[in-house]
């Protein structure tokens, strides 16, 4: 695989960089350090999308006639590592990188009219409803009915860790329209307005103190048919399209190596408690060298998938060994900011926002502050998405074949 740059690939590299230079926001760049969890807040978020929907990069992942860039798989990766080494928070991905595909491939003209502008303008908020009590892991199992009557759908069921269902105004949702077929056959995609009479959202506090999660209830909530993606039944192909972008459509080594980057420099300032600095102690610079190695190895192989990604594949079931192995490494590097920071990164201030001018003081450093919140956040990396369970099986059947 060449990975050397074209002259006007590494241009486009040098015009990202600049941009990012001139237009990150300080406080927003500020507000995504200080930020426990995988998503940012609507006014750090929203804020950074506005930026870039001026430019005319949010929709970076966008195809060209649906109003994205239209940039080849290369570009959006150097984009992505740009934002990355540059500290930027990550974009709102629920609509942006997980709806959006399945609206241009999935949707009718009307939908895509509609809703996709909304993404890119920041007027819809979604969230997804896909897990539910007892339907996790095995999402197949989903209870959640929508029952047609004439031009509508009748939904009664419950969704739970549903991500910023408390900022969103839509939710695009599995449900079961079918009981009398194979249970994967009888599902539906199905996009949901939260306003609608009988949706009421109730919040989840994480150990680490977040709301970031929710569980969604919905109760005779009608919805018009016309909100139905695709045919009734292809929800379950839907949504294993949308789960392979989910888990293959983003880079996860730039992120996680500019957090080892940070990490290591703050070691520069940490003692050891033997009279010399963490960064110069074996045992510590054992763990980095380790935790580096993993993202490099990382690196590699999604740079891999974007290669055959520009050669006409599609992201595939190798998308879950990107998971497997990020997940694994965001847990292992979050752990080693904790140890890095000592007893000052096991503070843990329940109030939130930990960015602005309300924040509750820091013991030491923001990014001690911040540590042992994140720390336990990304507890949920190894089970949201897929567990590492899910992702170990699909690579060991569809990978290996075995």
């Amino acid at each position: 695989m060449d990975i050397d740059l074209s002259p006007e690939d590494a241009a486009f590299r040098d015009d990202v960089r600049a941009f990012l230079r001139d237009n990150l926001p300080q406080d927003v760049k500020a507000g995504a350090a200080s930020t426990p969890s995988v998503f940012v807040e609507p006014e750090i978020g929203q804020a950074w999308n506005a930026v870039l929907h001026a430019k005319g990069w949010l929709g970076y992942q966008w195809p060209a006639e649906h109003g994205g860039t239209g940039w080849t798989p290369l570009r959006r990766y150097l984009f992505e590592k740009e934002c990355a080494a540059a500290g930027a928070p990550n974009l709102t991905v629920l609509g942006l990188k997980l709806l959006a595909p399945v609206l241009w491939t999935f949707g009718n003209p009307g939908q895509k009219a509609y809703y996709l502008p909304r993404i890119l303008s920041g007027d819809d908020y979604w969230c997804q409803g896909f897990s539910e009590p007892g339907a996790g892991s095995d999402l197949a199992s989903l209870k959640t009915r929508a029952v047609r009557n004439g031009d509508t759908y009748v939904v009664n069921g419950s969704k739970i860790w549903t991500t910023h269902a408390h900022h969103a105004n839509r939710m695009f949702t599995l449900v079961r329209t079918n009981t009398e077929v194979k249970k994967q056959a009888g599902i539906s995609f199905l996009l949901i307005d939260l306003d609608t009479p009988g949706v009421s959202v109730r919040p989840i506090l994480t150990n680490a103190g977040d709301h970031e999660v929710n569980q969604v209830f919905l109760e005779d909530v009608v919805v018009p048919a016309e909100n139905l993606v695709g045919e009734e039944g292809q929800g379950w192909t839907i949504a294993k399209f949308l789960l392979e972008n989910e888990r293959g459509g983003s880079c996860h080594a730039p992120k996680l190596c500019y957090d080892l980057d940070q990490i290591e420099a703050a070691a520069q300032q940490e003692s050891d408690g033997k009279g010399g600095k963490l960064a110069d102690q074996t045992d510590w610079r054992r763990r980095v060298a380790k935790a580096r190695l993993g993202v490099n190895a990382l690196d590699m192989i999604e740079l891999k998938i974007i290669a055959d990604i520009a050669k006409g594949s599609k992201p595939g079931p190798q998308t879950s060994l990107t998971k497997l192995l990020a997940s694994n490494l965001r847990q292992e590097i979050d752990l080693l900011a904790v140890d890095t920071f000592g007893i000052a990164g096991l503070q843990l201030d329940m109030t939130r926002p930990l960015y602005g001018d309300n924040a509750p003081e820091d013991i030491h450093s923001k990014a001690a502050q911040v540590a042992a919140a994140r720390y336990l956040n990304s507890r949920a990396w190894t089970i949201f998405g897929g567990t590492n369970e899910v992702q170990s099986t699909i690579i060991a059947k569809s990978v290996l074949g075995l």
